[in-house]
């Protein structure tokens, strides 16, 4: 038992306990007003769907100012599920958060351990049976999410983490960095073996670390098609934040650390998923075009000479004359923005001159609002399931201009 990461009083309640079969683990930072309910249908579904097994719910929170933590202890769950918070210990992130939520099911020996966001108002019971039973009864070792999800939601995951994902290791994941997912005792262990507590793994960056872990290490994946996420999202023109860093951050570190395995891959195939599709309702969200394109002309302006050495002169002239437009005639072509992310991908491994990987993505999230306002503006007249066939085909020009990043590298 890692005491350095669980304290005292976690240590003692998880000997009382001794041992679980299933898991559910919650990371969570003020998040009273929603993540009762989380608790409630984590608790609903190991005992509906699991109920010879031992469950557990772990709320690992990251010093909550608000009620969160007395909340989850609080909430009415059915009789025979134990329940521990822990303030987790490490750098503040959703990543030392899993870290607990890892150490403490490798502890407890559980079959399964399943996360899930603590702000989703559409958890259902059904949600921990469809990412824990794949591996309880066939043997997998990491369930991903399988959304609906609206055509402006998770623009990171649309726009770079699932297509570049696909390109490099040949597998079509398309919730790479979805916030809810199950693993093996067998992942767990491996997981808690990497030395990388310390980078932004620890942070944002866990989802997408986590996914291209099990990929390159051989666990046997499926997606669980969950139906309808619907939880506190935002604006990706105001509330970006340090995410963006740090998911991408990670994306192009893992591709210097899995090249000799990425490197011969082409093509990809689909991944299984699992249970029935749904026709959930989604939410609808509200995209600031004006505000991402702004910001893009700006990034233009302050990064333009570094942009101009990462990308090349051929690959900046097109950037600059897209700067150059105006609100009503914008657009980012898909060519450009895949060359564009394998350049600054390659920038990231390559070590330009006096720049560190974050700086380089910070430069890059300029580029990334250009992309995204293109796609907005693009899609706007298109149903949820006509934009995802946009997606669809910028993973195909990943997948094409792969070459384009191994004659670079």
């Amino acid at each position: 038992m890692n005491k350095e990461i669980l304290k005292k009083d976690v240590i003692n309640k998880i000997k009382e306990i001794n041992r679980a079969d299933i898991m559910v683990g919650i990371p969570s930072y003020n998040n009273a007003k929603t993540i009762a309910h989380v608790v409630k249908m984590a608790a609903e579904g190991m005992v509906k769907y699991f109920p010879k097994l031992k469950p557990i719910i772990l709320n690992s929170d990251g010093g909550s100012t608000d009620e969160t933590r007395s909340i989850v202890l609080n909430t009415k769950i059915p009789e025979g599920v134990d329940v521990i918070t822990i303030e987790y210990k490490g750098i503040p992130g959703k990543g030392s958060s899993f870290r607990t939520i890892f150490e403490a099911a490798n502890v407890l020996g559980v079959k399964a351990c399943v996360v899930v966001d603590s702000d989703l108002r559409s958890i259902t019971p059904e949600w921990i049976m469809l990412l824990a039973k794949p591996i309880i009864d066939e043997g997998y070792g990491y369930v991903t999410p399988y959304y609906i999800r609206h055509k402006y939601d998770a623009t990171i995951t649309n726009s770079i983490a699932y297509p570049l994902t696909r390109a490099l290791y040949g597998k079509r994941i398309r919730q790479p960095i979805g916030g809810d997912f199950g693993f093996s005792n067998g992942l767990t262990k491996s997981y808690l073996k990497k030395d990388v507590w310390e980078t932004d793994i620890a942070k944002y960056g866990i989802d997408i670390w986590m996914t291209t872990t099990a990929i390159n290490e051989g666990y046997k994946i499926c997606q669980t098609q969950l139906g309808a996420k619907i939880h506190d999202v935002k604006d990706p023109a105001l509330t970006l934040g340090p995410m963006f860093i740090q998911v991408v951050g990670t994306l192009f570190s893992l591709i210097g650390t899995y090249h000799s395995n990425w490197k011969d891959i082409k093509g990809s195939e689909p991944v299984l998923k699992y249970g029935e599709s749904k026709e959930d309702k989604i939410e609808s969200i509200n995209v600031s075009i004006k505000s991402m394109i702004d910001k893009f002309k700006a990034g233009i302006r302050e990064f333009g000479f570094i942009i101009n050495r990462i990308l090349g002169s051929e690959n900046y002239s097109a950037i600059e004359k897209i700067s150059e437009l105006g609100y009503d005639k914008f657009s980012f072509p898909p060519v450009l923005w895949v060359k564009t992310v394998y350049d600054f991908a390659l920038a990231c491994n390559k070590n330009i001159e006096g720049l560190n990987p974050d700086e380089i993505v910070q430069i890059m999230t300029p580029l990334y609002y250009g992309r995204t306002a293109s796609f907005v503006i693009e899609s706007q007249d298109m149903t949820t399931e006509e934009a995802e066939n946009l997606i669809e085909d910028l993973s195909i020009t990943f997948e094409k201009l792969k070459p384009y990043l191994i004659e670079r590298w």
